[in-house]
């Protein structure tokens, strides 16, 4: 077994902005120069993946030197076995929005779950059922059983815990009193099932225009600037430093 930080990006929802977590996550930490591992479980699409072979793409027809991960074959069941075993620092598990068995045993050997929403209701129903009524919380979600159940079976198998993260992503679109709603609610479930709530990334163009490049914001630099920048990417770049302190990612890289 590695003694490498596990970290799971997960949530049984499309559209939640997981690769986009995860490849931002990677890179940051290849700047750190961490060795990571990067596992795509979503077999269909591949968007993980295809960040980093676009990304190997890229630097090879601008001649730039770029930070790359280490990517197992693409068979999720394989690469999971291969991840797990390998000598880096961080291995992270970009998973598909769906319950599977490959995503279950990944979270089981997580050290770190990293869950992306959206700021509305229809987001959070991946972590609460809310009373249609009152709109109080009236059970944790499917997923959040599974995260629970993981966090059992860890704890039987290895010992330890698992540190869950629930990240507010998207902010900027969200209309203020719907977002208190919301506040209320994940206060009340992160005690209930004991995860830590904080902000994700927002809604920026660059994180965008950047993607198809296989770069984030951590990569710009005087010889690496595919698209026009501004001061916005100054405060994407720090936004995305925050987040990494907060995952207390910086520290582990070191």
């Amino acid at each position: 077994m590695s003694h490498a930080r596990i970290i799971v990006v997960g949530n049984e929802k499309g559209g939640a902005g997981k690769s986009t977590i995860a490849v931002h996550l990677v890179v940051a930490l290849l700047h750190e120069s961490a060795r990571v591992m990067v596992i795509d479980l979503d077999v269909r699409q591949q968007s993980t993946g295809h960040f980093f072979a676009n990304r190997a793409a890229w630097a090879a027809a601008e001649g730039v030197t770029l930070p790359h991960p280490t990517l197992p074959p693409i068979d999720g069941e394989h690469a999971l076995r291969i991840g797990l075993t390998q000598d880096v620092d961080f291995v992270v598990i970009d998973t598909p929005g769906a319950d599977t068995a490959l995503s279950r045993a990944a979270h089981q050997h997580a050290d770190l779950i990293v869950t992306p929403m959206n700021d509305s209701f229809v987001d959070f129903a991946v972590l609460g059922i809310v009373d249609p009524i009152t709109l109080d919380v009236i059970r944790p979600s499917l997923y959040a059983e599974t995260v629970w159940d993981a966090r059992k079976t860890r704890a039987a198998a290895r010992g330890g815990s698992i540190d869950w993260v629930v990240l507010r992503n998207r902010l900027a679109s969200v209309e203020p009193r719907n977002r208190k709603r919301v506040d209320e609610r994940i206060a009340t479930l992160s005690r209930r099932v004991g995860f830590r709530a904080i902000a994700g990334l927002r809604d920026r163009v660059i994180y965008r225009e950047l993607f198809p490049f296989g770069l984030t914001v951590t990569d710009l630099s005087r010889t690496v600037r595919p698209i026009q920048v501004s001061l916005a990417h100054v405060a994407a770049r720090q936004e995305l430093l925050v987040l990494t302190q907060e995952l207390g990612l910086l520290e582990s890289a070191h």
